[in-house]
């Protein structure tokens, strides 16, 4: 289960970042064209967290993978819905439990990092 973080500048030039439930995404929207290079991924209003540095707009969702912790005095955190186990995106923090980061040098996007969650839950 990867959340994917990217930050860049939208259309209209401005910076917004966000965190991606890559899985929810997969099956809610054809990733052909992100695959095939036509349209570069960035994250949106209804994705796991959202915002816009210019008009400083923030907006976070659960999704069926994972329930966000918004009001933690440690900052962002996800709660992974099969196992409970907490996904922490501080940089100057571990991941968790099962948890990896990894920062993903790119010309693309002036930052991206991909967090991957190993389930232990068996279905």
């Amino acid at each position: 289960q990867s959340v994917i973080f990217i930050r860049d500048k939208n259309s209209h030039g401005q910076e917004i970042s966000g965190y991606i439930d890559y899985a929810h995404r997969l099956k809610t929207e054809d990733f052909e064209i992100y695959f095939n290079g036509k349209k570069r991924l960035l994250p949106r209003s209804t994705d796991l967290s959202f915002y816009n540095w210019d008009s400083q707009i923030a907006v976070w969702n659960s999704t069926p993978n994972y329930q966000v912790i918004a009001d933690n005095p440690e900052g962002l955190l996800f709660k992974y819905k099969r196992d409970r186990k907490i996904l922490n995106v501080d940089p100057r923090a571990p991941p968790g439990d099962n948890s990896t980061r990894i920062p993903i040098p790119t010309e693309l996007y002036i930052q991206a990092v991909i967090f991957d969650h190993v389930s232990r839950r068996k279905t």
